[in-house]
């Protein structure tokens, strides 16, 4: 099977825009990080200046504890609801690249298999056990691929619900030490 110059434009332009359409993908995914980054910014300014309000009114230095203790608590769950978005934003990014590198597999694997089967109609007799061979490689290349996505999906998947332990524990954490010092 030889490749003509249309196919093999046609597989040029094919990579050409999914190369564009990923770029599109990294770029939306920084828009949305400088944009957290950007609201994250402004909402600490704006805190910073209510605090230092508050402080300058404070009468005694109980009064200031009390204050400072109770800043710890919203100053957690903030961090934990940043790192949850910069979570999101990055495993979405992800997602999208995984998605675009799976369908590049898919065709890959389409195309080689339609190669190996027309390999196998135009073999000479007698070379049946080597098409035979060579079928059951792809096939097991093919299911071992599979395996190895299942498996990173579920890594992902434990990954996720870690970080979502992790993060509700740290907000937790800091609601009961808040909490106590009161």
């Amino acid at each position: 099977m030889s490749l003509t110059a249309e196919q093999i434009l046609a597989a040029q332009k094919a990579n050409v825009e999914t190369l564009f359409g990923l770029t599109s993908k990294a770029f939306e995914g920084v828009e949305k990080l400088v944009e957290l980054n950007v609201t994250a910014s402004k909402a600490a300014l704006s805190e910073a200046a209510g605090h230092t309000q508050a402080v300058l009114g404070v009468k005694d230095a109980q009064e200031l504890l009390a204050l400072q203790a109770s800043l710890f608590q919203p100053l957690a769950e903030k961090t934990a609801a940043y790192s949850r978005h910069l979570y999101d934003i990055a495993s979405s990014t992800g997602a999208e690249f995984g998605k675009a590198f799976e369908a590049k597999t898919a065709e890959a694997q389409k195309a080689f298999v339609g190669l190996v089967d027309n390999a196998a109609k135009n073999a000479p007799a007698g070379s049946e056990t080597a098409v035979a061979v060579m079928k059951s490689a792809v096939a097991a290349a093919n299911n071992a691929f599979e395996s190895v996505q299942k498996a990173v999906k579920q890594a992902t998947d434990v990954a996720e619900a870690n970080f979502n332990a992790v993060a509700t524990t740290a907000v937790n954490a800091a609601k009961t030490t808040t909490a106590k010092k009161r």
